[in-house]
């Protein structure tokens, strides 16, 4: 045999590239004709998954979005020339910011502490179905819908519940508890454990256990049950972030598109609009955070001062009324109006310390500036004060306490403005944020589920998974399907016996339906197909056998042929009757013997009993003579096994064995002795010394080539070589023969079957 250099290069090689091409388009044109074979399969699959589909969709809660607008305005800079900067440099959308402090936890949580969304209540219903049918309940307040089946405790439509407080101990939280509803807007709250915690009626607070409870409307059948739970505060704000969505629309708009999904479409409404409107809220305190903390210092500020005030007014007063008529010379009064003009400077510097306390450190420039304005102040007042020395001792006190008089004045009266004018500043404060659009939901047209996306997917999902199945199996299939892959290892397929719809037929019409509809996948063949309809392509293929076995059996050292198998299941006894049968109508006088004393059934393709056979001859209970049976088909007779041994294997090894086939081999001009199979037991390789011919029986995709391999082995290992293989039930596919190759191979449980099964 001559081999080609491979090349390097495929174009150099025309042949192998034309040959590989063939091999490629083989292969799938065999996984079409696999996918081809497995349709009913593969459309049952996908039928299924879109059934489940369209259910799902049908029966799914619809999920409905709430959308607001949010506008955010570009702030002024603070500095001349910094907006050009800042785009130079590419700064952030001062959107960005705001959709952070939207979602913030102080943002969140008002929403939360205002709707209760840490409380979760839900009813009951019945699964899968029972939220679809109360959804689509339509009926009028205070009206329920009908429980179906009686499950009285499930909600069916038409219930309405609302917990304002539920308060637990901090090991209860995220446990479901159950309300059970009673008469007259009463329940019942139950543990998760099923006890009592609390008994008490809608519209009224109630306490417990450290639990309290505030149902403010309660609706539903008496023994209706909810599932009723605590979030942590952390945990709902967590969630509802999650849940909200907040993006901008377009680069640099400033305009914020807010989302809300939720199966509620008017909780969602009002979550979002809670959300925006404390939103709004905060950014106008924020812009006005300035003005109220100034407004807040002066407002602490203001009693001191007006106390000072009534004090210096006071002792003014005491004063003038124990000096008598006492008035302040011009040089005096000249001297009082400049001490008051520093006096409300310094306090009025005093009070601005405060605001650079908490704006700024010591080592600030605008400190630095204060510490030198106080310092000027201070020394034009030490200045007065020397001149004020210089006058009469009345005067002197006189000044004093006009003076302190003057400046608690003019202090309290500058506060009272910077009141009001801080107050003003306050109150007309608007923020950079506004409410473009409320929250409004389309009810009509839900976000999900999507229906027809829903259906194509489950549909497209089953097809793959049917496909996917069918080609899973098709690579685990272990079982031969191909003759060739059978001659390679050394044994020669003597045919290929198609698959017989007939013997079907056959074997359900002779068991009845009752028996029918328990029938097992390998049930055992109860017809001779030979004799019901000769003219069956299985026998057809037969009497093809029966050609290509006559030149065999010259060969043969006798006129005795032994069929066998690897393993049950494959259909042995079925070409060993039909094949007896088909060689006796050729004429020729025929003896099937069936040596299978454990299960063997052949007497049943022949409408007989299995009794006074093989083992009543072995055991010396009959003689041969009585043991052989005539058939309907003339020149054929039949051995059945007899009554089933307990030590079937020591009886095929005695002596009598020998002495039957002996005696019967003259008598018939062919001897066809069924066999249990190789890997299950070791009758095959007994009877076999004594038979001049040995062929197997392998079923189409059952028997995978190591079997086959192993099973030639054991035969050859007892001296017995095997003629050939006869390829049983070979199935017509549109993909041809299979070529997956299969090396796990087992033993075979091969235990005795009572005659009455």
């Amino acid at each position: 045999m001559t081999s080609q250099t491979p090349s390097i290069d495929s174009n150099k090689n025309p042949i192998q590239s034309g040959r590989q091409q063939q091999d490629d388009e083989i292969d799938l044109l065999a996984l079409f004709g696999t996918l081809w074979e497995s349709k009913v399969l593969i459309a049952t699959i996908t039928a299924v998954f879109m059934v489940l589909g369209v259910s799902y969709a049908l029966l799914a809660t619809p999920v409905y979005r709430a959308n607001a607008i949010v506008q955010v305005e570009e702030k002024s800079p603070s500095l001349p020339g910094m907006s050009d900067v800042t785009e130079m440099f590419g700064g952030e959308s001062a959107a960005v910011t705001e959709i952070e402090l939207l979602k913030s936890r102080k943002v969140i949580g008002t929403a939360i502490d205002e709707l209760n969304l840490d409380i979760i209540v839900e009813p009951h219903y019945f699964p899968i179905i029972g939220h679809a049918i109360a959804r689509r309940f339509q009926g009028d307040e205070g009206v329920f819908n009908t429980p179906i089946m009686g499950f009285k405790s499930k909600a069916w439509g038409g219930e309405k519940i609302s917990v304002t407080r539920f308060a637990v101990p901090s090991s209860m939280f995220n446990e479901e508890h159950t309300l059970i509803t009673g008469e007259n807007g009463s329940y019942t709250l139950v543990s998760p454990e099923d006890e009592v915690l609390l008994e008490g009626h809608a519209g009224k607070t109630t306490n417990s256990q450290g639990y309290e409870l505030f149902v403010s409307e309660l609706q539903a059948r008496p023994g209706t049950q909810f599932s009723l739970s605590k979030k942590r505060r952390l945990s709902a704000i967590i969630a509802l972030q999650q849940l909200l969505g907040a993006s901008e629309r377009g680069k640099d708009s400033g305009i914020i598109a807010m989302s809300l999904e939720d199966t509620d479409p008017a909780h969602a409404e009002d979550i979002l609009n809670v959300v925006a409107g404390t939103y709004l809220r905060q950014n106008v305190e924020r812009q006005s955070a300035e003005a109220a903390k100034s407004l807040a210092f002066l407002k602490d500020q203001l009693p001191t001062i007006k106390k000072d005030l009534e004090e210096a007014e006071r002792k003014f007063n005491e004063y003038q009324v124990q000096a008598g008529s006492v008035n302040i010379s011009a040089e005096a009064n000249a001297l009082l109006e400049q001490v008051v003009d520093i006096e409300a400077g310094l306090a009025e510097l005093q009070l601005k310390k405060a605001e650079l306390d908490r704006l700024y450190t010591r080592d600030h420039p605008a400190y630095q500036a204060w510490r030198e304005q106080m310092a000027e102040q201070r020394a034009r007042k030490e200045q007065f004060n020397e001149r004020i020395k210089g006058l009469p001792e009345t005067q002197q006190e006189l000044l004093g306490l006009k003076r302190d008089l003057e400046v608690g004045t003019e202090i309290y009266t500058q506060m009272l403005n910077n009141i009001q004018e801080l107050d003003i500043v306050r109150a007309g404060t608007v923020g950079n944020v506004r409410i473009v659009d409320d929250a409004a939901v389309n009810v009509e047209e839900p976000v999900k589920p999507k229906k027809a996306l829903i259906a194509v997917i489950a549909t497209l999902l089953g097809g793959f998974l049917g496909v996917a199945i069918v080609l899973v199996r098709a690579a685990l299939n272990r079982g031969v399907e191909n003759p060739d892959d059978i001659e390679a290892i050394g044994m020669p397929v003597y045919a290929s016996i198609p698959l017989s719809n007939e013997q079907s037929k056959l074997d359900r019409a002779v068991l009845g339906n009752k028996a029918r509809s328990r029938r097992p996948k390998n049930q055992h063949p109860t017809a001779l197909l030979a004799h019901r309809n000769p003219t069956d392509i299985t026998i057809e293929a037969l009497r093809s056998l029966r050609t290509s076995l006559h030149f065999a059996m010259l060969e043969a050292s006798n006129n005795i042929m032994m069929i066998s198998g690897p393993s049950p299941n494959v259909g042995k006894s079925f070409i060993s009757g039909n094949l007896a049968a088909v060689i006796a109508q050729a004429g020729q006088r025929v003896l099937l013997i069936d040596m299978d004393l454990r299960k063997g059934y052949m007497h049943k393709m022949f409408d007989m009993g299995p009794e006074d056979g093989v083992s009543d001859i072995l055991s010396q209970r009959i003689s041969i003579k009585d043991a052989i049976k005539p058939t309907k088909i003339a020149e054929l007779s039949v051995m059945p096994r007899g009554t089933i041994p307990p030590n079937p294997s020591e009886l095929l090894m005695s002596k009598g064995l020998t002495e039957l086939l002996e005696a019967v081999s003259s008598d018939y001009d062919l001897i066809l002795v069924d066999t249990p199979p190789i890997m299950a037991v070791t009758d095959a390789a007994i009877v076999g010394r004594q038979c001049g011919v040995t062929m197997i029986v392998a079923r189409f995709g059952l028997n995978p080539i190591k079997e086959l391999e192993v099973t030639k082995q054991r035969f050859e290992q007892n001296g017995i070589n095997v003629k050939g293989v006869v390829l049983n039930a070979v199935e017509r596919r549109a993909s041809g023969y299979g070529y997956g190759y299969g090396y796990g191979y087992g033993y075979y449980h091969y235990e005795y079957k009572s005659d009455k099964a």
